[in-house]
C-alpha cells in the first residue's frame, strides 16, 4: 500500500495540473471501488474548478471552488497518472476513474484491485468525515513532536511497531517507514510502547520525520503498482537500510549484526537485533 510518502508525491504532482483548472469532463466506469462511489458523482464535480490539492495522513484531498472535497485513497495497487487528453490511449480495464480539465490534461484513476475509495464531502463537513476524524497528527507538522508523542504511547503495552501503525497515534505511518525509523533510532520494533516516551521518543520523532522527508525528495519507493502521477518511478526503495533485507548485514555503521524478519499484527517486521533494543 502507498505510505505517506507516496501520497504527497502524488499530491505534488497534481497540483500543478489541477490547481485553477476547470474540470470538464469526469468519467466513472464502475458504481463502487472499496466502497460504493457516491451517487451523481461525475455531475457533482463536473463544470468545477480545482482550487487545492492536498494530503491529510494517505489520503488525497482535492477542493473545488463550491467547497466540495474530493476524498481519495490509493488503497493497495491504486494509481493516479497524467497524460494529455488529446493523445490518451484507450482506457484499460482497470481504468475506473478519469478527470479532464479544461488545460487538456486528464488525470486516470487506475486500481486493479479495487481496495482504493473515493468520496464527496465538504470543507466544513471534512473534520468530522468517518475516515479522518480519529486520525492522529501529521508526522510532518509541527504538532508532531517528542511531546506528543510520548502522551500518545503513555501506558500502551502493545509493541511499538503496533502503536505507530494506529493511525490515531500517527497519522500515514505505513509498515516500511516504520521499520526504517525504528532502525535509525536503535529501538526494537518488539519494545513495549509504554517504554519509549522521553528520550527515545525524541530519537523517532526525528527520524521518524528524517526518513519520510527524504523518501518524498526521492519521489517514494516504488513496488508493485507503485509510480508517481507523472508515470515515474521512486526510487528511495533504494535507500532502505532493513525493509526486504531479511538475512543481510546491517547497514548502520559499525554493527556486525544481521537483519532479521518477523511477523507483527500479520505484517512483516525487519530489524537488527545487535543495536535496536
Amino acid at each position: 500500500m502507498p505510505e505517506l510518502p507516496e501520497v504527497e508525491t502524488v499530491c505534488r504532482g497534481l497540483r500543478k495540473p489541477l490547481e485553477g483548472a476547470r474540470l470538464t469532463r469526469v468519467v466513472q466506469r464502475r458504481p463502487n471501488l472499496r466502497f460504493p462511489i457516491p451517487e451523481r458523482f461525475p455531475e457533482r464535480l463536473t463544470g468545477r474548478t480545482v482550487t487545492r490539492v492536498a494530503r491529510r495522513a494517505k489520503f488525497i484531498l482535492v477542493t473545488f471552488d463550491d467547497d466540495t472535497v474530493l476524498i481519495a485513497h490509493l488503497g493497495m495497487s491504486g494509481r493516479m497518472t497524467i497524460v494529455d487528453a488529446a493523445d490518451a490511449p484507450p482506457p484499460g480495464p482497470h481504468d475506473h476513474v478519469e478527470f479532464e480539465t479544461d488545460q487538456g490534461v486528464l488525470v486516470r484513476y487506475c486500481d486493479p484491485r479495487r481496495f482504493g475509495m473515493m468520496d464527496l464531502s465538504t470543507v466544513d463537513a471534512l473534520p468530522e468525515h468517518r475516515m479522518l476524524k480519529t486520525l492522529g497528527p501529521e508526522p510532518l507538522g509541527n504538532e508532531f513532536n517528542a511531546d506528543a508523542l510520548s502522551q500518545a504511547l503513555t501506558g500502551k503495552r502493545t509493541p511499538i511497531k503496533a502503536a505507530l501503525l494506529d493511525q490515531k497515534n500517527v497519522a500515514g505511518l505505513g509498515n516500511i517507514y516504520i521499520c526504517e525509523a525504528l532502525h535509525r533510532a536503535g529501538i526494537s520494533p518488539k519494545r513495549s510502547a509504554y517504554t519509549v516516551p522521553g528520550k527515545r521518543a525524541e530519537r523517532l520523532t526525528h527520524e521518524i520525520r528524517a526518513v519520510l522527508q527524504e523518501a518524498i525528495d526521492a519521489g517514494g519507493s516504488s513496488l508493485r503498482d507503485y509510480v508517481q502521477a507523472s508515470g515515474d518511478l521512486g526510487y528511495f526503495q533504494h535507500s532502505w537500510q532493513v525493509y526486504g533485507r531479511e538475512g543481510e548485514p546491517c547497514r548502520r555503521e559499525g554493527c556486525s549484526g544481521t537483519v532479521r524478519r518477523i511477523v507483527q499484527s500479520g505484517r512483516s517486521t525487519f530489524y537488527c537485533a545487535s543495536h535496536q533494543r
